[in-house]
């Protein structure tokens, strides 16, 4: 079933008045009729169950059938610090980890990102939104995570950890604590930022940076990861790792 995620003043208390760029999507795109039912979500944790009442190419209206509660949620907030790198792999790690389950996305600049000026990717980020409503309303979500503008590395490792209660940095010469140990006590509902270094990996002098702001490292395994790779298999483990103990 197609799934739209709409403002909240879109949404009546039985009825639903989709806006023009759905209702063409709806009408032109997917060329749904009157009596098809599709899910709407408000962004806040609901959704609507809603049958097409009205599809023409003036506008597109539909009737609230039920109202639940989304399931698609993880039990942990994820914030993903992100490298700036190729815009193919920065806008594919973006909807991954938007299916995996991640709340929030920093894109960053590190000193060997292949990125380096934040202000191009700025004018991106109309669509990585996009990128990541599409990936959320695929995916089953019921909340579209955030995208914040780029940051240098530094500012972000300090903003990140007044955010967070746990920072985590995959970094590949960590040999001690894997990321599931570093897991452990960490409640289900707390704040956790997860931070992903560019292709040719963070300097240890970065490293050293984040772990004074109070930054753990950890590692994913003995093998070398590419960075997008790292990124999806974090993500997934550490919103699995919650998931797991919640159920």
């Amino acid at each position: 079933m197609h799934r739209f995620f709409l403002p909240p003043v879109a949404i009546q208390t039985d009825s639903v008045l989709f806006p023009l760029e759905t209702a063409h999507q709806i009408l032109r795109v997917l060329r749904l009729r009157v009596g098809d039912t599709v899910i709407v979500l408000d962004n806040l944790g609901g959704q609507y169950r809603v049958e097409l009442t009205l599809v023409s190419s003036e506008q597109v209206r539909g009737r609230v059938i039920d109202k639940t509660l989304a399931e698609g949620e993880p039990p942990i907030h994820l914030s993903m610090y992100l490298c700036l790198t190729q815009r193919e792999k920065f806008e594919w790690m973006l909807q991954k980890c938007t299916e995996v389950g991640a709340t929030e996305f920093t894109p960053i600049l590190s000193n060997r990102s292949l990125v380096q000026d934040k202000h191009t990717y700025e004018n991106k980020h109309s669509r990585w939104e996009r990128i990541i409503q599409e990936a959320a309303e695929q995916s089953g979500r019921g909340k579209i995570p955030r995208l914040n503008l780029p940051s240098d590395y530094a500012a972000a490792v300090e903003t990140a950890r007044a955010k967070n209660g746990i920072c985590l940095i995959a970094w590949e010469e960590e040999t001690t604590l894997r990321l599931p140990s570093a897991l452990q006590g960490v409640s289900a509902g707390a704040n956790l930022a997860l931070l992903i270094g560019p292709e040719g990996g963070l300097s240890a002098e970065e490293v050293d940076q984040a772990v004074q702001a109070g930054w753990n490292a950890v590692s994913l395994g003995p093998r070398i990861l590419r960075m997008e790779t790292a990124a999806i298999v974090s993500a997934a483990l550490v919103i699995d790792w919650f998931e797991t103990r919640a159920g």
